[in-house]
């Protein structure tokens, strides 16, 4: 058991790592408004992370419904626990870059809005509802 949880653990690190890349790319071309390469590296993503998810769930199926700290703390392996802290500080750095492209995309999405109401503006008749807004 101890020697298959390594191994899907050092996987499950390599397929984070992966996919942190992959997210990288992602900022570049949402830098750069590369809106093709962008279309075309969403399913790298998407399969990136079926890859990390099946991983996770080969590692509950070692775990056998214990968790990861329990089996870390009953096996008392210094590399297994190594690794573990490797996991976690890449899955903080993937949620971190995840959200920066988020935000990046909404900033992009916000600025075409406001550049397309300036370009084409509503044209119906303004009037005052009773609370002295416009309608």
């Amino acid at each position: 058991m101890k020697e298959k949880l390594k191994e899907v653990i050092d996987n499950e690190r390599l397929a984070l790592i992966e996919l942190l890349k992959l997210l990288d790319e992602q900022m570049v071309y949402i830098t750069k408004n590369d809106v093709f390469a962008l279309d075309a590296i969403v399913e790298k993503i998407k399969n990136s992370n079926k890859e990390v998810a099946q991983l996770e769930v080969e590692r509950r199926k070692i775990l056998n419904g214990k968790t990861i700290k329990e089996a870390i703390y009953e096996l008392e392996d210094e590399e297994l626990e190594k690794s573990y802290r490797e996991i976690k500080k890449t899955v903080e750095e993937v949620v971190l870059q995840k959200e920066s492209n988020d935000m990046l995309i909404k900033q992009q999405l916000s600025y075409t809005n406001q550049l397309l109401t300036f370009l084409n503006p509503n044209r119906e008749v303004k009037t005052y509802n009773s609370y002295g807004k416009f309608k």
